[in-house]
């Protein structure tokens, strides 16, 4: 959908952006974020040819744009701005109308449209087609301003930190009816913030930048899980870090996701099980002091399977129930062990009639 291949964009010695490879796939939510100064709204604006590259090429839908009229680009591409734009002396109606009435659609098209977007937005169309910018609220006039973008049903939506001005409430709200948009339009939308919590809330991808260079890009789990460097480790936020991942990590994927100690527990078990004289390996010193390095979740079977700490069904179980195993006396050996090891796990000590 949109391709950035080694651009470059310099103001005198400064440089903004420095070569810069991206690409922002068709129905993808991209954000791109970094600290002030890194690079993130030149990019945004060399999309639509607002800023021209001094070097590489930039292709939307693979087309190269510098071969494309830029009033012809601008016109299949939304643009929200953090100032809004509206224009003052024109009804929400004709601001939202502005560019299809430039592309000549007919008068009843546009009025269904405009009626279709203030209510995707939560705006009552009857109270607000005919009010004046100056009557809305700051979160109002940004969802029309938002409206206005979406109008001519582009295929890309350029954002450029539209919601840094608005109060934390209607900054979430409006969070929420971008990315439900996102999700019944499938429209491709380039994001620009410097807030990871938003980001982290809305893309599907993200891309870090500083200085004009790429840092890192990938899903908002990679970016969390997986950081390139410091700098990226830091935009996460090293304290918040664990917060931020339960935000964006599903119960059902994590419990997809295959224990690394599964297969230490499913190999070793079975052996120690075997080798283990009174029947039980877990009765032996060495046997609790494994279970303790183990975590409670990989022993659990996570994926369905069952806990080797409780088998249902293998050799001689223990006790009494093994001849010559271990029978009541053991129970106080075992108690004994537990006391010097009191860290040992409850769920990986097995309870037969002989456990206390």
């Amino acid at each position: 959908m949109i391709a950035f291949e080694g651009v470059t964009k310099r103001f005198g010695a400064w440089t903004a952006v420095d070569d810069l490879s991206l690409t922002v796939s068709a129905g993808e939510f991209r954000v791109l974020i970094g600290p002030s100064g890194s690079g993130k709204s030149t990019v945004l604006r060399m999309m639509n040819r607002l800023i021209a590259p001094d070097a590489g090429t930039i292709r939307v839908e693979g087309e190269d744009i510098a071969r494309l009229k830029p009033e012809a680009l601008r016109r299949r591409m939304g643009y929200v701005i953090q100032s809004v734009g509206l224009f003052p002396h024109w009804t929400v109606e004709r601001n939202i109308a502005a560019v299809p009435d430039l592309l000549g659609w007919p008068r009843a098209r546009v009025r269904d449209r405009v009626t279709e977007l203030l209510a995707l937005l939560n705006l009552d169309p009857e109270r607000y087609r005919g009010a004046y910018p100056h009557e809305l609220s700051g979160g109002q006039q940004q969802r029309v301003g938002v409206a206005r973008a979406l109008a001519a049903e582009p295929h890309i939506l350029l954002m450029d930190e539209p919601f840094s001005a608005l109060d934390p409430i209607t900054r979430g709200a409006l969070q929420a009816e971008m990315a439900a948009i996102h999700k019944a339009t499938g429209t491709t939308i380039v994001f620009v913030t410097h807030d990871m919590d938003e980001a982290l809330a809305l893309a599907s991808r993200i891309a870090v930048l500083d200085r004009g260079r790429l840092l890192q890009s990938g899903t908002p789990l990679d970016i969390l899980t997986d950081p390139a460097d410091d700098r990226v480790r830091d935009l996460v936020g090293r304290e918040e870090w664990g917060l931020k991942r339960l935000a964006v990590e599903t119960v059902k994927r994590r419990r997809a996701i295959p224990c690394r100690r599964r297969r230490r527990c499913a190999k070793r078990w079975p052996r120690w099980w075997r080798a283990a004289p009174t029947g039980f390996p877990w009765r032996t010193g060495r046997g609790i002091r494994w279970a303790r390095s183990i975590s409670p979740t990989c022993c659990a079977g996570r994926t369905g399977g069952e806990s080797p700490a409780e088998p249902t069904d293998g050799p001689a179980g223990a006790g009494a129930a093994r001849p010559g195993g271990a029978g009541a006396g053991d129970a106080g050996a075992e108690a004994a062990v537990r006391r010097r090891l009191p860290g040992a796990r409850r769920h990986c000590t097995r309870r037969t009639a002989s456990s206390p």
